[in-house]
């Protein structure tokens, strides 16, 4: 009868077994050879990856690189470091898992405490942890340090699950599915701990910005914290380099000085505007701002909130109105200003042509809410910056070839509207 169950070590070694056909021979030895060389610095005789050696390759700092420890260790109990098979089984388990076995390690990773109950300061130290690694190690001298974005990253969450013994609620799995989907650049860095730091882990990366200057970061309402969790809406291949092209404080809140300053060959932009009530929020336009009187763009493009929330809303596939750019039209139903989402007259965010007043209305393009406190706003401060992405030049001449086409159209559309678009043909 007591030999009806697995040993502790029989059970270990079958799931190190399971955990190996994960991996090629080659990844085999390479994590075989990665294991060797930690464990040496170890002074454990070979024999585990000590605490302070892992800590200090992996780059986690904080209470979440704790965290990563203890559940990587977690096979073998920890009492000497991570063990090859601690290794193998984590890494299998986190790097090569279903989607549910990732989702429920780094639900467990960010439980900061192991007491099996997610809360708000747990959440808090998470990004906490995420702040210093990836923003304190890359501050410039004399830069400060930021926590109204992070502010904004726990006010997304939300704490549904009523847990024993805890007067405030926690957070279920589905909430924590949920906030990683609002912030994917947080679920990119949880999702790639165990990569090898030298790699270019997603997740990690920080767009460059570049202003002139004699700009105070004071005026600027992007800073690296929003970029970082902007950039999560890229490919990893796309984030780069970010440079201001248009501030209504420096430049006049002008929609003619607008476009003059973004259409000097930067296609992709972000665009960001504070209203009077304090919110902060944007959208990310894949193609450039150009005259069209219908909607235009490719599913790149998506909303965004800053502040007192951060979130990000992706295109659905409901429909293409994606991207709006009216100017001088004297059509009621072409409204002119720049927009996503939505339908005219009701877009997912929209700035009228005198860049003095604009709304948000939950769209069905994005799955987005009203961006805004109140549908209607006033715009306090708009900014633009350009994307230099990756490769941008090999995919100018296709652009330069959409955006004919669509100029072609967009004469076609107004043939029609005035009657002459078969005298045309």
């Amino acid at each position: 009868m007591g030999n009806s169950q697995a040993s502790p070590a029989s059970a270990s070694s079958s799931r190190f077994a399971t955990a190996s056909r994960a991996f090629s021979k080659q990844e085999l030895d390479s994590l075989r050879t990665l294991f060797s060389s930690l464990a040496a610095q170890s002074q454990t005789s070979g024999r585990a990856i000590s605490r302070p050696v892992f800590l200090e390759y992996y780059g986690v700092r904080g209470s979440l690189g704790e965290r990563l420890f203890q559940l990587v260790a977690k096979e073998s109990g920890g009492s000497d470091g991570v063990t090859f098979e601690d290794l193998i089984i984590s890494k299998a388990t986190y790097g090569r898992g279903t989607r549910d076995e990732v989702d429920e390690f780094i639900y467990q990773l960010c439980d900061v405490t192991g007491d099996g109950v997610l809360t708000r300061s747990d959440l808090e130290s998470v990004l906490a942890s995420i702040h210093e690694t990836i923003f304190e190690e890359n501050k410039e001298v004399g830069e400060g340090s930021n926590n109204r974005p992070f502010e904004a990253f726990l006010n997304s969450a939300v704490f549904s699950k009523d847990a024993e013994a805890v007067s405030e609620k926690s957070m279920s799995l589905s909430d924590f599915r949920n906030w990683c989907t609002l912030l994917p650049s947080l679920r990119k860095f949880l999702g790639n701990l165990l990569m090898p730091p030298d790699s270019g882990r997603p997740g990690f990366e920080v767009p460059l910005l570049h202003y002139p200057e004699n700009i105070s970061t004071d005026l600027l309402l992007l800073n690296k914290e929003y970029a970082w969790h902007i950039g999560g809406g890229f490919s990893q291949h796309e984030v780069q380099e970010w440079k201001l092209l248009y501030h209504s404080s420096l430049h006049g809140q002008s929609f003619n000085t607008f476009l003059g300053k973004v259409t000097n060959g930067d296609a992709q932009t972000v665009l960001i505007v504070k209203d009077t009530e304090g919110s902060v929020y944007g959208g990310y336009a894949s193609q450039p701002w150009e005259r069209h009187s219908d909607f235009y763009g490719d599913m790149k493009t998506f909303l965004f909130k800053l502040y007192p929330q951060a979130s990000i809303f992706r295109p659905t596939g409901a429909n293409k109105n994606l991207q709006w750019c009216a100017i001088n039209f004297s059509s009621e139903n072409i409204p002119n200003g720049i927009g996503f989402g939505g339908q005219p007259h009701h877009f997912g965010l929209f700035l009228s042509a005198n860049f003095d007043q604009g709304h948000s209305f939950t769209c069905s393009t994005f799955t987005s809410p009203p961006l805004s406190k109140t549908n209607r706003f006033r715009p306090e401060v708009i900014e633009c910056w350009g994307i230099q992405m990756r490769g941008a030049q090999d995919e100018k001449p296709e652009l330069v070839k959409g955006t004919v086409l669509e100029r072609f159209k967009e004469d076609r559309n107004m043939l029609k509207m005035v009657g002459l678009a078969n005298a045309s043909d």
